[in-house]
């Protein structure tokens, strides 16, 4: 059970969350973009969301400003958290054309508004979960793109659904989080991506 939820804890760790919603949307969308346009965009996303957090995450462990990946400290969540918030304004307004993906880009302002969320909790020494906030962020948007596009995706909407909870129990088994800071995590994730509907949906 504890490789389960180690497993769970990586494997959904919210730092794979913007490259899952481009992915989903790029899947989903009825809008015809070339391979070439696509490649682009994910490649970048890839390294501006994932392949530059992980190098800033082992300075930070070098630094000494952080003890691991996942962030469990309350103190240590400052730095890494506002050069997340950084990274993603960089995607939005450099990666992502708005004219063309206006979903994909309100996705980002969401992340944004939920990682800001997260930053001002920290200085009330609240430890909000970033994995419920990151899968709860991607299960909302991908509902709104159901609608906006009216496909049935029900059975993805579903899976989302189901790893909500199996994140979850992980971060639940491992004493990561307390269940309020989770409830609070899928409340701050669920928040911005629906305040953004107005904008797109």
């Amino acid at each position: 059970m504890y490789r389960l939820a180690k497993a769970a804890s990586f494997l959904f760790h919210p730092l794979f969350t913007p490259i899952a919603g481009t992915i989903i949307f790029f899947l989903v969308t009825p809008k015809y973009t070339p391979a070439e346009v696509i490649r682009p965009i994910v490649l970048s996303i890839l390294i501006i969301s994932i392949l530059i957090p992980v190098v800033l995450f082992i300075l930070f462990k070098n630094l000494g400003w952080i003890s691991s990946i996942y962030l469990n400290n309350v103190s240590e969540r400052k730095i890494p958290i506002y050069a997340y918030i950084i990274l993603n304004y960089i995607i939005i307004l450099k990666v992502i054309p708005f004219n063309l993906y206006e979903e994909l880009y309100y996705f980002f302002v969401g992340m944004v508004g939920a990682l800001v969320a997260c930053v001002i909790l920290v200085y009330f020494k609240f430890k909000a979960s970033m994995h419920l906030m990151a899968i709860s962020s991607l299960t909302t948007f991908v509902v709104g793109i159901a609608f906006h596009y009216e496909v049935n995706i029900t059975l993805g909407i579903a899976a989302l659904i189901f790893l909500t909870g199996l994140v979850a129990s992980a971060r639940l088994y491992l004493k990561a989080h307390t269940p309020q800071e989770m409830i609070v995590g899928i409340i701050i994730g669920f928040i911005p991506q629906l305040i953004t509907f107005n904008s797109w949906l």
